[in-house]
């Protein structure tokens, strides 16, 4: 395995290098605008070969930074960004957007192939209050040029801080059909738009948006002004509340979540907490099916 390379710019972010190559930054002490819910996100994110799988502040949605742990509808809260959607009058504009603030780092442990970050983080409402402590984890490992391949993952134990339950949906949840992205997600690039949705046991396709059954789901596309392609593989991984559904879409923008609250909200009570664990690999070209169900069978947690 390939041994990382780190640089960290104190207060602001960690870059992690495998050769001359970074393949991830996480970015968590920008002056981001309130609208569009300050919080950590990693960005660019790269293939092994330098291919971007990433997009950042895109003119559809400026809120969107990379791979983002996100909430669209917290009691009332947006800590997603932009609008927040209103049953019978869709995306309204509200002053009700909060943010994750970056507390400390406990862990930044490089051991060679592997990368370990452990961060602090407060949900501060927009009022100023706050509302949630978070524990992050990042673990980026597994580099294997001769695949073209790493991984990342992610974990978040989120506890409610204050005295009244914390209400964690999504805009399925509060009316919209097939929307119901929170939790963990990822934008790819504009580049990557229209490309192939593979799930398990041959399904696959934007008609997986809203489904429990894949423990997996992978996104393949070409990239523009480089020759060749990437894929982005992502396992559902765990909850220790709702139900792991998957938002994915293709069209008018890539994006992939393994959302937890899709369907119904999580009702946390006041000191309590829901833990979400996700994996993310990335491959430096299009993988065929049987390609990401050996790597899947192999490399799934």
């Amino acid at each position: 395995m390939t041994r990382l390379t780190v640089t960290h710019e104190h207060g602001t972010a960690v870059g992690v290098a495998a050769g001359d190559v970074e393949i991830g930054r996480y970015v968590y002490g920008e002056d981001i605008p309130a609208f569009e819910a300050p919080k950590p996100y990693l960005h660019p994110i790269r293939t092994l070969t330098g291919g971007l799988v990433s997009a950042y502040r895109p003119n559809d949605h400026r809120w969107h930074k990379g791979l983002q742990m996100t909430w669209s509808h917290v009691s009332g809260q947006n800590f997603w960004g932009g609008n927040t959607y209103v049953h019978g009058q869709g995306y309204t504009p509200k002053d009700n957007v909060g943010s994750m603030r970056h507390d400390a780092f406990d862990i930044i442990e490089l051991t060679g192939a592997e990368l370990t970050l452990s961060e602090e983080l407060t949900w501060v409402a927009s009022t100023g209050e706050e509302w949630a402590s978070e524990r992050r984890s990042l673990r980026f490992h597994g580099v294997d040029p001769a695949r073209g391949t790493w991984m990342l993952d992610v974990g978040s134990e989120v506890t409610t801080i204050r005295d009244e339950p914390l209400h964690l949906g999504s805009p399925t949840t509060a009316g919209r059909h097939n929307a119901g992205y929170t939790g963990w997600f990822w934008r790819g690039p504009r580049d990557l738009t229209g490309g192939e949705i593979i799930a398990a046991d041959g399904a696959g396709g934007p008609e997986t948006m809203g489904t429990t059954k894949s423990p997996w789901l992978a996104y393949t596309g070409q990239h523009d002004e480089v020759d060749g392609g990437a894929t982005v593989l992502v396992f559902a991984g765990t909850t220790s509340r709702g139900r792991i559904t998957w938002f994915v879409r293709n069209d008018p923008f890539p994006g992939v979540n393994p959302s937890p609250a899709f369907h119904e909200e999580i009702v946390l009570p006041p000191g309590e907490l829901v833990v979400l664990a996700h994996r993310f690999v990335v491959a430096d070209r299009i993988w065929t099916r049987a390609e990401v169900e050996a790597f899947a069978a192999e490399h799934g947690p």
